[in-house]
């Protein structure tokens, strides 16, 4: 699926009532919905940013993998980088 400016209603990002983290909701004009969790949205963003700033590297792969040793806080199921 290749989502276009044209195909998007509207784009919210907030943090919901009782919770901590912001989530971000995409309306296309077809009525249906994605809604991010923080860390995937955080996750897509790191990407874009590697990518359009560095010099020569012209692309990277996010693999959903669950951690064993992760920091307190931290969700069990992160996007890690993988290699190309």
């Amino acid at each position: 699926m290749i989502i276009k400016n044209e195909d998007i209603r509207e784009v919210v990002l907030e943090v919901p009532e009782g919770h901590e983290h912001i989530r971000t909701t995409i309306q296309l004009n077809d009525g249906s919905e994605l809604v991010f969790q923080e860390a995937s949205m955080a996750n897509l963003v790191r990407a874009y940013i590697t990518i359009k700033t560095h010099p020569t590297r012209t692309g990277l792969k996010l693999k959903c993998v669950r951690l064993t040793d992760k920091k307190a806080g931290y969700a069990d199921w992160q996007l890690v980088e993988v290699g190309e």
